[in-house]
This record gives structure tokens, sequence and C-alpha cells, in this order.
């Protein structure tokens, strides 16, 4: 369903997966949407060139490194010239993988902190005088972890319990004009190095719905968020078939 007001939209990380799934939503709804990547970017470029196919000039790709706060700086600029402004922005880039604490390194810490938290900061900081002008809203893809940490995956938990402490003091510093929500996945894709059979049973066992969520479980709270949720701020929408009620 189109929305009657074009919006311009930033998500980063949106060369595949998830990310990609939530470009061609919010492109679905009417929206302009800058496909941000790092090292996804043929896989950027081709969805880039579908959605063109479906509408002309309506998406264009933008690499950067977002563990470099002037490649950060750079990309909003780059991506609020392009039609004028950034309406609606999307944190989904998320560097994911086990280390415990006796293995964390400090190159790991830079990395799932930076990819997590850092980059969502700085980007957002670059983007508020646009977002702020044109009255927009900021999504967090945080994680289900974030509340209670998921074991031998410290880092990622703590970062991610930072975006949602993030979601939620941005809500006020950005309020009125800027809404900032979020969305906790629970099992939607498996990581893409998890072949495990028998660990992804054991979470199934413990979702209350029994099954592992789809791309537009999560695509249809986004779009909600984007459009529907003009009186949410400060929210943070767990998306997980029921599973942190067993956890």
């Amino acid at each position: 369903m189109p929305n009657n007001t074009q919006k311009n939209v930033l998500i980063t990380g949106a060369g595949k997966r998830l990310g990609a799934a939530s470009a061609r939503a919010l492109h679905a709804r009417g929206c302009n949407i800058v496909v941000h990547c790092n090292q996804s970017l043929v896989e950027a470029k081709q969805l880039v060139a579908e959605l063109n196919a479906l509408r002309p000039t309506s998406a264009v790709v933008l690499p950067a490194d977002l563990l470099e706060v002037a490649a950060v700086q750079q990309l909003a600029l780059a991506a609020e010239q392009i039609w004028g402004g950034i309406d609606i922005l999307v944190h989904n880039a998320s560097a994911f993988y086990p280390e415990s604490i006796a293995q964390a390194s400090e190159q790991s810490w830079e990395q799932l902190m930076g990819s997590n938290l850092k980059a969502p900061f700085f980007l957002t900081q670059a983007l508020v005088p646009s977002l702020t002008a044109r009255r927009g809203c900021i999504v967090h893809m945080v994680d289900i972890h974030a509340e209670k940490g998921l074991p031998g995956y410290p880092v990622y938990s703590i970062a991610k319990a930072g975006l949602e402490a993030m979601t939620r003091v941005l809500a006020k510093e950005l309020a009125p004009a800027v809404r900032v929500n979020g969305i906790a996945p629970g099992a939607i894709l498996w990581p893409e190095q998890d072949t495990d059979s028998d660990a992804q049973q054991q979470i199934l066992q413990r979702i209350a719905l029994q099954r592992v969520g789809d791309v537009q479980d999560i695509t249809r709270a986004l779009s909600f968020l984007c459009f529907e949720a003009d009186y949410m701020t400060g929210q943070i929408l767990k998306v997980d078939g029921g599973r942190t009620l067993f956890t």
C-alpha cells in the first residue's frame, strides 16, 4: 500500500538479508531508498537495479565503512544530497559472531561495538538536522538478547543493550520532532554461519509459536513504526514468536 507522502530512507546494511527485505518493503510504500553497504556491494547494486526497474531513480547504493566516523559523516552528507534530505533512518547493519569473555579481543570489541552502537550514534548525530527539519523517524534493529544477554556473545549483547538504551534516550533528546523506536527480532533468519540443526531445534522449543518467523514479520513492524505509529517513541517492539516468554 503506497504512502501518500514520498519519504527518503537510509537503511544501513541493506545489501542482503533483513536489510534488503526492509528496503523492498519501504520502497513498496512509495519511499526512495538509500541502500548502504560495506562488503555486500554486488548484492546492493543488484537490489538497487531491481528497485529502479520498478520505479526509476528511486534507489541508490552508498558504500561506507561504518567503523570510521569520517566515513559515517560522509555517508550522511551524501545521503542527504541525493533527494534533499532524509526522512527515515533505519539502523540495520550489525556485526554478529560468538566470542567468549576469555576470547574477546580489542579488535572484536571495536568491530562489534562499532557496527552495533557507535555507528548508529554518529550517523544519527550527522542526520539530526535533516530528520528534525522533516519531522522524521529512526528505527533501530535491536535484538531480543539485548535485555538478558546471549551466552557466548557478551560483546554483541552489550552492544545491543546499548542500542536499546540509545533508543530510549534519543527518543527524549530528539522529541518532539523525531520519533525513535526499535525492533527486537527473534529467530527470523538463521545466521549465515549457523548450520547446527540440533541447536536450531533447541531454539524452536523455546518459542511459544513453535516456528521461525519470516522477514515479513519484521518488515511489517518496520512499516508500522515508520507510517502508522505517530504517537509512539522510545519503544522496542519484540517480534519473536513469544521466545522471550521462556528465556
